[in-house]
């Protein structure tokens, strides 16, 4: 049974209960639901146009595998997907950086992304999913870089030792882990690490001060909410309906999600 037909009959069954669809949380799962579909085809638009390639931000030219493991698609082939971070990113790599420790990889959208923004660095990407680490690999090896991307299952908050130094960036988003794996009791070494974290706030309510907090003494700590979509869409998909231009960009997060983009204090010493 397809996608579609899944769908189709879930909808039919809540829409024969009496009243349907009439929970507040229901009928947003159902708008979500009908929204994911909708998404699925946009990026199958894209694919047919413009082929697997990230078409703009950083990261414009990357060769894509055939899904994202975790989150939105039609975002990070249009360039759009955290365009908040891209000042960021792109300033740490003109600055120069040696090594890039991504965890929570997926398929690789930082990892492979950072080692061709960053051609001097290397990259330690991390995921528990076999799927993620699997896609990831075929990622890194579409784009040349498999020399320069190693990929592993788990990291400790004392595993981070090893990557010691100031030209370091860590790239974080594990679903709420971050407050169990940055542990500067643990790793002293991140006090001189550049740190890019998704802080779960959806997951763990009051994440970001307490991050915040116990990074204050040896960083500077900028807080980025998730902001709007500016960057150019396709000519094709502006003359498409409003929707589908929101839902091109959408990355399906169910709630707060603010990054924390973090430099050390020890740069400015």
């Amino acid at each position: 049974m397809s996608y579609a037909d899944n769908v189709v009959r879930w909808l039919r069954e809540r829409l024969d209960r009496e009243p349907p669809l009439a929970e507040p949380r229901e009928l947003a799962l159902a708008l979500r639901v009908l929204a994911l579909w909708r998404a699925s085809v946009i990026v199958d638009a894209f694919v047919a146009r413009h082929g697997r390639k990230v078409l703009q931000g950083p990261f414009a030219g990357m060769a894509y595998v055939e899904g994202a493991t975790e989150g939105a698609l039609a975002p990070r082939l249009l360039g759009t997907y955290e365009a908040e971070l891209h000042p960021y990113l792109m300033a740490l790599a003109a600055e120069g950086l040696d090594c890039v420790i991504d965890v929570g990889c997926a398929e690789g959208y930082y990892a492979v992304g950072m080692a061709l923004l960053a051609p001097t660095a290397q990259v330690h990407a991390f995921d528990t999913a076999h799927k993620a680490r699997a896609a990831c690999a075929r990622m890194a090896a579409l784009n040349g870089v498999s020399d320069r991307v190693s990929i592993g299952e788990t990291l400790k908050p004392e595993d981070l030792e090893a990557f010691a130094g100031p030209r370091r960036l860590v790239l974080m988003d594990v679903e709420g882990a971050e407050e169990d794996l940055l542990r500067p009791d643990l790793s002293p070494a991140l006090a001189h690490m550049h740190l890019i974290i998704e802080a779960h706030e959806v997951y763990r309510p009051g994440v970001v001060a307490r991050l915040t907090e116990r990074f204050a003494p040896t960083h500077h700590v900028t807080q980025l909410p998730l902001g709007g979509r500016t960057l150019p869409l396709p000519d094709w998909l502006m003359a498409s309906n409003h929707l589908d231009q929101l839902l091109a960009v959408w990355e399906w997060r169910l709630g707060p999600t603010p990054w924390l983009v973090m430099r050390p204090k020890s740069l400015n010493a």
